[in-house]
């Protein structure tokens, strides 16, 4: 069910954010656009439409924050792949879009991008209340700046050139701006947009976001470049403290297996409804891209 349920919303979302985006023509920043967000798994948008489903919201209301979230985190792939922050030349298996391009369009269609994602969570098509889209809107700067994902960035940049690697704790709250601000985001949109309480989406979250950072850094290790799509064994080579240094291989695979393990257990109020949700919990670490 998991997979299947995934693989449409990533053909809904794919499908959406071109017809989001057929109005701005065909300029090479908006070419641009359209290459950074295609493809991947669409994991995020998955947890969007999850999420409203679990409250009742409808589809066509959902379609909205899901093409958000993927256009806000197509924006932070593009940046994160600049020379001036990783300095990738592959993602998702193709040319890196500063590479397929130059670095000026891509710092530009990663800032088209953001901007889409909030143009698209306060049009009125995404929710008739327009409190309910002030919320989203809100929470989605909140996730994606100095609160949230640009804060984790800031502080992987700044530990690159520490004079100590971070520690567990310190890690944890890295990853949790990162890679989790997102994610966290996204489950818990559908709460959002049903009036419903957030708390049991957002502890299923953390926990979430938490593992899959933590399959990412095995991946690193372990991983096949073929697969993943992007290099690997970059962490290592550059030194970095990952979950797999501090806790060693099998122990981060332990840890990962016990937050897929309690974000599981944070959807017993959903029942049997939200057995896709937990599903993906455990996709997230068996994952070899």
């Amino acid at each position: 069910m998991f997979e299947t349920r995934l693989k449409e919303a990533a053909a809904q979302v794919e499908a959406h954010l071109l017809e989001v985006m057929k109005p701005f023509g065909e300029l090479p920043v908006v070419e641009a656009m359209r290459y950074a967000s295609a493809g991947g798994k669409r994991l995020r948008a998955f947890l969007v439409l999850e999420s409203a489903r679990l409250h009742g919201v409808d589809s066509q209301q959902a379609i909205w924050p899901a093409t958000a979230i993927e256009a806000m985190h197509a924006y932070s792939l593009v940046h994160d792949d600049l020379p001036c922050m990783d300095d990738d030349d592959m993602r998702r298996g193709l040319p890196t879009t500063h590479i397929k391009w130059d670095e000026c369009t891509a710092v530009l269609a990663g800032d088209a991008l953001q901007t889409l994602a909030f143009e698209c969570v306060s049009r009125d098509e995404c929710h008739e209340d327009a409190a309910v889209r002030a919320e989203l809107t809100v929470s989605l700067a909140r996730a994606a700046g100095a609160q949230g994902m640009v804060l984790g960035q800031a502080l992987d940049i700044a530990a690159e050139t520490a004079p100590v690697p971070l520690t567990l704790q310190e890690i944890t709250r890295l990853q949790a701006g990162k890679t989790g601000a997102l994610i966290a985001w996204s489950a818990t949109a559908g709460a959002v947009m049903g009036k419903a309480d957030i708390e049991p989406l957002m502890r299923y979250s953390l926990d979430l976001g938490l593992a899959f950072q933590i399959a990412d850094d095995i991946l690193d290790v372990e991983g096949d470049a073929a697969k993943v799509g992007k290099a690997v064994g970059k962490d290592a080579e550059a030194g970095k403290a990952t979950f797999v240094s501090l806790l060693g291989l099998e122990g981060a695979k332990t840890r990962a297996r016990d937050l897929v393990t309690d974000a599981c257990d944070a959807l017993s109020i959903y029942g049997k409804d939200a057995d896709t949700l937990r599903e993906a919990a455990r996709f997230v670490i068996s994952r070899d891209s």
